[in-house]
């Protein structure tokens, strides 16, 4: 944080104090405003002596929820900070005459209300008279005004912002560009690392002799626990208690952590478990899409540690995923440092046919943009499709952005944004404030109007009339079919050889039957029989259409007299308490619970692998019989491993489509031909008998989807619930580890560390640890499910005590690194090259030829001195973003990963741990240069980081006599500085202690 015109001085000492804003100055500030003004040194040294107290007076009176409510009826703290301490107000004064000093004070401008008086103040970008700026992406330009409000010629400069107005020349040439969000987002899995690592930087900051209170978040954080509940208790009444009361058992020690974090950390929020998913709170709460802090006016933007924050893209809100180390980092006031995007534009045209949904479009649209290549690209949706399409249906193609492989799939506001934000319950003056800055800060889109032709790097564009029924998989969101091709692809499957489209299941075993009991009922099990299905995943789950629209297929399939096989685990865990009012209105909720789908809890749940358990017969039948399974699930990703353990085919659909699947039965079934099932009257029921109108669920939604319902929802969430409200936690602000605990564990991060950068290395004589092929997710690399029996992380947990039943989720335990560390490269689906084909969480010890646990042979080559390194194929690190999967390398050693190309957020991650990235040249990689991965590998890279430079290329060497050569995958400056401190964390930590 530092002082400018972006606020007045008035408002920069209320975000000095402020619980809503940001709570404590970045130390930077100070030494920005020394550097320009000497004079300001007394100011600076006056307020030093006073800002603790103050703040930490003020703060212990401002309500835990403000923040978060007042920006709907934003309230001023004016009176009660210079009740506080007078001297801010004569401070006020002094920094006014320092804030007049920013380079883009001309543009300054006030945006009037109709009725008179003012909204606030904002940094005009028409003002800057510059026609590029009109050919801008709507994208671009909100990366342009942030830069034009935080230009201190320090940490953003004027040529930064020149870069970004000659975007159409700049952004080919990979030019390097600092941003501040102004937001962060959490949720638990990567939350309870993020505050561990915070508590963890108090400790470092208080062992070098440095004041504690720096490490405290400079922005909004918002922590959302959705990640936690998983489906124990299914096909009843009572699911949700259930379910969050296992929840709080298993949790009990991480819920504590975080509720201690909420106050021991300033401006930081925690929604209590029970609440919803992260995004879809977001879209419908958090999100205010453009900021007033005390009069400043200026684009709502976040960055989260879950891929899927993009979802916030289709309101209009520029947000996209980051590492929890980046987050970490921004929460702390550092600018992210980014590489100026090249911007796709995606033209929509036309209408969805009738019962063709949101979910068919978004996985056409996937799969296109896959296709396409959009790695670190925006992707800006235009053209007059755009308003044929519901808030919720934007929020469900911004969703998947990470599996399309684009940082953000954004949607400009226009008049479908407003009447969504009116909707869910944003105030008319609110509304009225966004819109009127929007436009006049031509970020506003209106249909109404001629469209100016804006410039995008590369162009798409799709008729949405041609889009039609579909689904996913079995392996991966952008493998798309057809819905009416789906046995067909099915039964490919069962031939092809092992791989994403592939099982190899000899054609005398494919119509193989495995029967068995069922609590006393005949069952029967096959391959392509529907094992899972699941209602989950804010992906879904926050549009209304497709919620009905499966309430409907249940309703048409009672009344005709289908139900689903009671040996098929069904589940519905919407991504906030809005869901179930709309279901109740409707009336459709009850036959969902006729069909299996009660409500499990309000959480990610199936989605991130927290299905719970099959029952004991059903698994049984699963393994005896080696039957290839099937999940259908409404979520975003269908990674082999991820769901669940026992479905090796896992497919990705809409809530009516799941719904339908878990009626068949299996997905081995052309809906076309084929009937679902034999109805009450004995004649066969066929998919068109049960699909609703497109018109049947636009009157639903019409009918049931309340504003109340948005307002009463978001009102009860502020008060959390009883066993939320109960947890007891310390009022200390440092925190004091249990060593015997095995949920939050101190990290070995800062041990030892000093003042002095370690500074750059090379590799020298490196082991292969692992040797890959293509497609390794971060979920591969650190699995977020349940901890194998047998495995190096069970072991840890059974040595101190913690039994089987209790082992909860890796997910679960993220805040204990002894347990991470032992859990990476722990997927039971890994597919190691050293293995020569046997899959597992294993590889091979090198110098003795001995297959070990891959946690246990890294043990074995940090005793014996030596480093490791990683070959991979492409995409390496793709899927969920994951800190766990850099984290958890550096902690077994690995120095190095040699990959054909990385996902943006984890090769990013990497780096922020002090790991090397390295890309083969193009053409080449492991197989083409014939590694095997038993070699040993030096890298040569200087010692010195100022002979290294982003993109440079480097030679590595095998001791058999092998060179070739890699490009070394630091990409910025700033990035370079990260690797020679050791990582990001250390970086900031340095950089604190000298201000």
């Amino acid at each position: 944080m530092y002082i400018t015109a972006s606020s007045s001085a008035s408002s920069s000492l209320l975000r000095a104090a402020s619980s809503y804003s940001r709570t404590r100055f970045f130390p930077s500030a100070f030494r920005n405003l020394t550097s320009t003004n000497p004079t300001s040194h007394s100011v600076v040294n006056h307020y030093r002596s006073l800002t603790s107290a103050a703040v930490r007076s003020f703060h212990c009176f401002v309500p835990r929820w403000s923040h978060r409510l007042d920006w709907r009826s934003p309230l001023t703290l004016r009176a009660q900070i210079r009740a506080v301490n007078p001297v801010i107000e004569r401070l006020e004064r002094k920094l006014a005459t320092m804030a007049a000093e920013h380079p883009f004070k001309a543009v300054l401008t006030s945006l009037p209300k109709p009725g008179g008086g003012e909204f606030g103040k904002f940094y005009s970008l028409p003002a800057l008279n510059d026609p590029r700026i009109d050919k801008l992406p709507y994208s671009i330009r909100i990366l342009l005004e942030s830069a034009v409000r935080n230009c201190d010629n320090f940490q953003v400069k004027k040529e930064d912002v020149e870069k970004i107005i000659d975007w159409e020349n700049t952004s080919p040439k990979q030019v390097e560009i600092p941003f501040k969000p102004a937001r962060v987002l959490l949720q638990d899995f990567t939350g309870v690392p993020a505050v561990v690592d915070l508590a963890c930087m108090r400790d470092a900051m208080n062992k070098l002799g440095s004041d504690t209170s720096k490490i405290n978040p400079l922005v909004p954080v918002d922590l959302v626990i959705d990640h936690s509940v998983q489906v124990d208790v299914t096909r009843s009444e009572n699911a949700v208690q259930a379910n969050m009361e296992l929840e709080f058992q298993r949790n009990k020690e991480r819920f504590s952590f975080l509720k201690w974090g909420s106050s021991a950390f300033h401006n930081m929020l925690v929604v209590p478990p029970g609440s919803g998913i992260v995004h879809q709170v977001n879209l419908e709460y958090l999100g205010r899409v453009v900021f007033n802090t005390d009069g400043m006016l200026y684009p709502d933007s976040v960055v989260g540690t879950d891929s899927h924050t993009t979802m916030i893209d289709g309101l209009g809100v520029a947000g996209w995923g980051v590492g929890g180390i980046e987050a970490e980092a921004a929460m702390l006031g550092q600018p992210m440092s980014m590489v100026l995007p090249g911007v796709v534009g995606f033209k929509l045209s036309g209408k969805l046919r009738n019962g063709v949904t949101a979910t068919d479009l978004v996985l056409t649209v996937t799969q296109m943009l896959r296709k396409h290549g959009v790695v670190g690209k925006f992707v800006e949706f235009y053209g007059d499709g755009i308003g044929e399409l519901s808030l919720a249906d934007r929020a469900t193609i911004a969703n998947m952005s990470p599996e399309y492989g684009a940082t953000m799939g954004f949607f400009p506001v226009d008049h479908v944004t407003l009447q969504y934000l009116k909707l869910t319950g944003r105030s008319d003056e609110t509304v009225a404030m966004i819109e009127s800055y929007l436009r006049a800060n031509k970020m506003f889109v209106d249909y109404n109007e001629p469209q100016q032709e804006k410039v995008y790097s590369s162009y798409l564009e799709l008729n949405l009339a041609e889009v039609e029924p579909c689904i996913s998989g079995p392996k991966r969101p952008h493998d798309r079919v057809p819905l009416k091709e789906m046995k067909a692809d099915w039964n490919s499957c069962l031939n092809n050889k092992v791989g994403f489209k592939g099982f190899a299941v000899p054609r005398e075993a494919q119509d193989k039957l495995a029967k068995f009991s069922f609590h006393g009922q005949p069952a029967e099990l096959k391959h392509g029989s529907v094992v899972i299905a699941a209602i989950t995943s804010c992906t879904n789950t926050s549009n209304p259409s497709v919620m009905l629209g499966a309430g409907l297929v249940a309703k048409k399939a009672c009344e005709l007299g289908l139900l689903v096989k009671p040996w098929i685990k069904t589940s519905l865990a919407p991504g906030s308490g809005v869901v179930t009012k709309y279901l109740m209105q409707s009336g459709l909720q009850e036959y969902l619970n006729k069909q299996g789908f009660h409500i499990v809890g309000y959480g990610c749940t199936t989605c991130i692998g927290n299905s719970g358990e099959l029952d004991e017969s059903v698994a049984s039948a699963i393994s005896e019989n080696d039957v290839i399974a099937a999940a259908v699930l409404s979520g975003n990703r269908n990674f082999e491993g991820r769901v669940h353990a026992l479905t090796r085919a896992n497919y990705l659909a809409s809530p009516p489509l799941v719904v339908a699947y878990a009626l068949a039965g299996t997905v081995d079934i052309d809906f076309d031909k084929e009937p679902v099932g034999t109805g009450k009257d004995g004649k066969s029921v066929y998919f068109k008998d049960i699909w609703p109108s497109t018109e049947e669920i636009a009157e639903a939604v019409q009918s049931s989807v309340l504003p109340d319902m948005f307002k009463s929802t978001y009102k009860a969430i502020t008060k959390g619930n009883p066993m939320w409200n109960h947890l007891s936690v310390p009022s200390s602000t440092m925190y004091s580890w249990d060593p015997k605990s095995t949920y939050i564990h101190e990290p070995p991060y800062f041990k030892n560390m000093t003042m002095e950068p370690p500074g750059a290395h090379g590799v020298k004589d490196a082991y292969c640890l692992l040797n890959f092929g293509d497609s390794i997710t971060t979920d591969h690399i650190s699995p977020a499910g349940s901890i194998h029996k047998d495995s190096p992380s069970a072991k840890y947990l059974l040595d101190r005590g913690v039994e089987h039943k209790d082992f909860n989720s890796y997910g679960s335990r993220r805040g204990n690194d002894e347990v991470m560390a032992r859990g990476t490269f722990a997927n039971i689906r890994l597919v190691n090259k050293l293995l020569k084909g046997e899959v597992g969480p294993k590889t091979i010890h090198i110098p003795t030829g001995e297959k070990l646990y891959v946690f246990d042979a890294a043990m074995r080559y940090k005793d014996a001195g030596h480093d490791t390194i990683v070959l991979a194929g492409a995409e390496y690190g793709s899927g969920s973003s994951r800190d766990w999967a850099a984290k958890g390398p550096m902690l077994l050693g690995v120095k190095a990963v040699i990959a054909k190309s990385f996902e943006r957020i984890h090769r990013s991650n990497l780096v922020g741990m002090g790991i090397i990235p390295l890309c083969f040249k193009s053409g080449e990689d492991a197989d083409t240069l014939a590694l095997t991965g038993h070699e040993r590998y030096t890298i040569d890279l200087p010692s010195n980081i100022t002979d290294i430079k982003p993109g440079q290329e480097v030679t590595v060497m095998t001791d058999n006599g092998k060179s070739f050569t890699c490009t070394v995958r630091f990409d910025t400056e700033v990035e370079l500085a990260y690797f020679n401190n050791g990582g990001i964390l250390q970086y900031v930590i340095r950089n604190l202690i000298k201000q």
